[in-house]
């Protein structure tokens, strides 16, 4: 997957500066960041209304177009694949693959070396979806 992304990232790079009456890709940069934003945005709500609605396949479409959008934000904001598969590596290492890091500030077990930390098992989530919050 990361192969994918970093061919895509290398494509939108070489053709940020292609005529924009020809190529989306240009037209996206030549508009800036804030449409890219918004086209950004869209995208991740056709996803989710295609997901509740229960299309798998238009979910995999409009993923693509997603990553694909979100790759021309990257680029435009000077952010590389690496940088972000880094970042995924450093909250793996905290808190396992599965579990996306808390916005407050939370205590983390000290250890010597991150890698060396015995990680998290992957938990199902089956059955969570029917307790009610109160």
């Amino acid at each position: 997957m990361s192969d994918s992304l970093e061919r895509l990232y290398l494509a939108v790079l070489a053709a940020r500066d292609l005529d924009p009456a020809t190529s989306r890709t240009a037209r996206l940069f030549q508009r800036g960041p804030s449409k890219m934003a918004k086209k950004l945005a869209e995208e991740a709500i056709e996803v989710v209304i295609d997901a509740v609605n229960g299309d798998s396949e238009a979910v995999i479409r409009e993923s693509a177009d997603l990553l694909y959008n979100l790759t021309v934000l990257w680029a435009s904001a000077g952010v590389r694949p690496e940088d972000v598969w880094r970042e995924m590596t450093r909250r793996e290492d905290l808190l396992g693959i599965a579990e996306k890091l808390p916005k407050s500030p939370m205590k983390l077990p000290k250890v010597a070396s991150p890698r060396m930390a015995s990680r998290r098992p992957i938990v199902a989530l089956e059955g969570r979806a029917g307790r009610k919050r109160h």
